[in-house]
C-alpha cells in the first residue's frame, strides 16, 4: 500500500520570485496592471480567475481569484451587490473544480493582511487543487461547529467552541446554494467585526473554505502570532471572550 502523502512541498526558488506587497517592500502590485495580466481562465466583469503565475507548491494546481480592480478594497467594506458577485465566482469555480474530479481535493481560501500568511494586498482569493492530499482528513468534524450565533436562510453563524488553531474561530454553514448570498453576508459581518470591534492590534484574517460530506462550511479566523503551545504541542485554546463576542456581533449587527 502507497504511503499517503501528508506534506506539501514549498518551491523556494520560484517562492523568492514572488512579489510582495502585503508590506511596503518597493514591489508593484502584480494584480494592479491588467494589460500585463496572464493566464486568464474566466472574468465576471472586475473579477477574474487566473492561472497563478507562481506555483510555488509541488504537485498542485495553483489559481488566484482577483475580487476587485481597486487594490486598496477589502470585502469587509464591499458594496452587497459586489460582495455578493465575488463570493458566488469564488464558490462556483471552487465546487467546478472539485466536481472536475482531476484533484484529491481542493482548497479555496483567502489571505488578508500582513499576518495572513499572504504576499499580495491586492484584494484575492486562492483555488489550489492538491493531486495527493486530502485535506479533509485534517479537520476534525468539531471544529466546524460551535455556538450559534444566527440563523438565517437555513445559513448559520456560530462560533467554535473546539476550534481548529485557538481562541476565536467562526463558522458558516451553507446548506442551500441558493443562499451564497447570505453566506456572503455572515462572511463580510464577521470580517468587519475582526478588523473594527474585535481587538485593536488584530489587522489580519483568513477566510477557509470546507466542503465535507456535502456541507460547504467556512470559517474566519483573525491572525495574530499563533500561539508557540499550538506551533509546539498542537493543543488549541479557547478564549473566555467568547460569551462576550457573541453579545458584540449580535448587537452590533442586529443579527
Amino acid at each position: 500500500m502507497a504511503t499517503r502523502q501528508t506534506h506539501l512541498v514549498f518551491d523556494s526558488k520560484i517562492g523568492g520570485t514572488k512579489p510582495v506587497t502585503v508590506v511596503d517592500v518597493g514591489h508593484k502590485c502584480p494584480f494592479c496592471n491588467r494589460d500585463e495580466l496572464t493566464g486568464v481562465i474566466a472574468a465576471d466583469g472586475p473579477i477574474l480567475l487566473i492561472a497563478n503565475k507562481y506555483p510555488v507548491l509541488r504537485d498542485t494546481y495553483q489559481t488566484v481569484i482577483i475580487e476587485t480592480e481597486d487594490c486598496t478594497a477589502e470585502l469587509s467594506l464591499y458594496p452587497k451587490e459586489h460582495l455578493h458577485r465575488v463570493i458566488r465566482f469564488g464558490i462556483k469555480k471552487w465546487l467546478d473544480m472539485i466536481a472536475g474530479g482531476e484533484f484529491a481535493s481542493v482548497l479555496l481560501f483567502k489571505n488578508h493582511g500582513p499576518s495572513s500568511g499572504g504576499t499580495i494586498c491586492h484584494p484575492h482569493m486562492q483555488i489550489v487543487g492538491l493531486r495527493n492530499i486530502d485535506y479533509t482528513d485534517n479537520i476534525p468534524p468539531t471544529s466546524l461547529e460551535g455556538s450559534v450565533i444566527s440563523t438565517d436562510c437555513g445559513v448559520i453563524l456560530s462560533i467554535a467552541d473546539k476550534p481548529l488553531i485557538g481562541f476565536v474561530e467562526f463558522n458558516v454553514k451553507l446548506a442551500d446554494l441558493g443562499q451564497i448570498d447570505r453566506m456572503a453576508d455572515y462572511l463580510q459581518i464577521c470580517t468587519h467585526y475582526l478588523l473594527n470591534h474585535f481587538n485593536r492590534y488584530c489587522n489580519s484574517y483568513n477566510i477557509f473554505f470546507y466542503h465535507i460530506d456535502g456541507q460547504i462550511t467556512a470559517k474566519i479566523m483573525p491572525r495574530f502570532v499563533t500561539s508557540p503551545i499550538f506551533v509546539g504541542y498542537a493543543i488549541p485554546q479557547l478564549s473566555t471572550r467568547i460569551p462576550d463576542i457573541v453579545a458584540d456581533l449580535r448587537r452590533i449587527y442586529g443579527l
